[in-house]
């Protein structure tokens, strides 16, 4: 009863704002031409290849996003909730491509499994109730094929349209709200053959720059997720079934990041703090306006070091939604509006060819399977005279002691000697390369770290705890040990894109 009463206050609601069908209404906003200008090219660089797929749009209004949809897909099959959207939609639009126009409450909507190569939604969700969403994430992963996308974007935290409302039906939740829902759905497709479970994966979760630039709003977010086999990912230490499951309930739980930076200093988590962040940057020569990619961002001290000393235009990304989060909450703290966040995997992340002056990653490729084809990623992504610069765990050559090697795999590091990752970025192409052995700087960084926790051991225990203190100077003595013995190395590599 309480649910049929908030769809009859949600259809009264919206059908006193779709009268004249403009765009205007659809956004709430005065300024909605303008805002729709910059946010549309923003939000369709971000979705999959669509040629020769089947696109079901949720939430179409009077087609801003159908157009486009319709030049790109197969076949487009819009539905909205207003029946003058629909019209509007319908008449602007049919003649453009193979598309359906429905006019449909999606709470009632149904199609048959896997109809879909990807469910494109905007502005929908926080239009549910909590019920409502997750019945209908529970149908996306029924509706969409096995490595189909689903892309949203909703309105978090607050409205941003400018329109004063009587009565706002919309439920601003907060991002962590979509990313636990999302990420926990498990849909059982077995058949009499075969067990056959699918979940969804993070492809990628960014807060819009539109909103960012135009308004200084950090509200509005997007998602573009793929609907993947969880009983045939490669399960990890504890049982998770995917290594971002892993990342965030593990290594890089909230707390462990937290633990990270008191160890590092405010807003690092990589090698040696702030110091050797400054070092490594100011080799860069970094130049106002200038576009740098940070792969493997963390809570992203080095990228607000970047734009606000240099002037610089930074995109971090990080597999780690709770890196992520951390990152997000001090980019609004701090209104530095040159700097984005998003959650993303770099194996998967598509970008333009020739879009950025600099790749910088600190620590984070230790993670990659395949570094090569990552390499050739950089490379691709990267302007002529670009310059790419890593930092990373590295090893010392074989054989490794036995304590190394289960390190190694608790942790599920894939590691390469100084040399063999230099010769990696050869390969692919990278000139002037230069891969420089500093585990002599890491054992220094380190035995100084540990020295800076016994000096702030009290502080450090009532912050956190005694037991978060021993598990920290543990893992740094153990790390120091395995430097000092040669198995663990630390590695420097610059190169450029001629």
């Amino acid at each position: 009863m309480e649910e049929e009463t908030e769809r009859n206050m949600m259809t009264k609601f919206w059908k006193e704002r779709s009268k004249s069908a403009t765009v205007e209404e659809m956004m709430l906003d005065s300024n909605a031409q303008e805002l729709t200008q910059h946010e549309l090219p923003e939000i369709l660089s971000l979705l999959p290849p669509l040629a020769g797929s089947d696109v079901l749009e949720l939430g179409a209004g009077i087609g801003r996003f159908t157009r486009h949809l319709i030049g790109k897909a197969r076949h487009v099959t819009a539905v909205d909730f207003m029946e003058k959207f629909v019209e509007k939609n319908r008449k602007d639009n049919s003649h453009l491509g193979h598309a359906e126009f429905i006019q449909a409450d999606v709470t009632k909507l149904d199609f048959p499994k896997h109809s879909f190569d990807m469910v494109f939604c905007s502005w929908l969700l926080m239009y549910l109730s909590d019920q409502e969403l997750k019945s209908l994430a529970e149908k996306f992963l029924t509706w969409l094929r096995p490595g189909g996308y689903l892309f949203f974007r909703e309105s978090c935290f607050y409205q941003s349209g400018d329109f004063k409302l009587d009565f706002n039906p919309a439920h601003y939740r907060s991002p962590a709200c979509y990313n636990h829902l999302m990420t926990l759905l498990l849909l059982d497709e077995s058949d009499q053959t075969e067990k056959k479970c699918y979940g969804f994966d993070m492809v990628l979760h960014k807060t819009l720059q539109t909103y960012v630039k135009m308004k200084n709003y950090y509200n509005q977010l997007c998602w573009l997720m793929q609907k993947v086999r969880r009983d045939v990912v490669q399960q990890h230490e504890g049982g998770f079934s995917t290594f971002k499951e892993f990342l965030d309930n593990q290594q890089y739980a909230r707390r462990e990041i937290l633990r990270y930076e008191k160890m590092f200093g405010s807003g690092d988590v990589s090698t040696g703090g702030f110091n050797t962040t400054r070092e490594l940057v100011d080799t860069l020569n970094l130049t106002d306006g200038q576009k740098v990619l940070d792969v493997g961002c963390g809570i992203g001290g080095g990228d607000f070091y970047m734009a606000k000393t240099f002037g610089v235009e930074v995109l971090g990304m990080d597999l780690s939604l709770n890196m992520v989060e951390i990152a997000m909450e001090r980019a609004i703290k701090e209104k530095v509006l040159l700097v984005q966040f998003e959650v993303s995997d770099a194996t998967k992340r598509r970008f333009p060819d020739a879009v950025f002056d600099v790749v910088y990653s600190r620590d984070t490729i230790l993670h990659i399977r395949d570094k090569p084809d990552l390499f050739r990623k950089f490379y691709s992504w990267l302007k002529p005279g670009g310059k790419l610069l890593i930092s990373d765990y590295c090893c010392g050559e074989k054989p490794w002691s036995p304590a190394f090697q289960d390190y190694i795999n608790q942790r599920g590091y894939i590691l390469y000697t100084p040399q063999r990752y230099g010769e990696f970025l050869i390969e692919v192409g990278f000139r002037n390369v230069r891969a420089e052995d500093r585990t002599e700087q890491f054992i220094q960084v380190i035995k100084a770290e540990l020295q800076r926790a016994e000096e702030m051991k009290d502080e450090f225990i009532q912050e956190f705890s005694q037991e978060d203190y021993d598990a920290v100077v543990n893992g740094w003595t153990e790390k120091l040990q395995r430097c000092e013995t040669g198995d663990q190395r630390w590695g420097l590599f610059y190169a450029t894109k001629e």
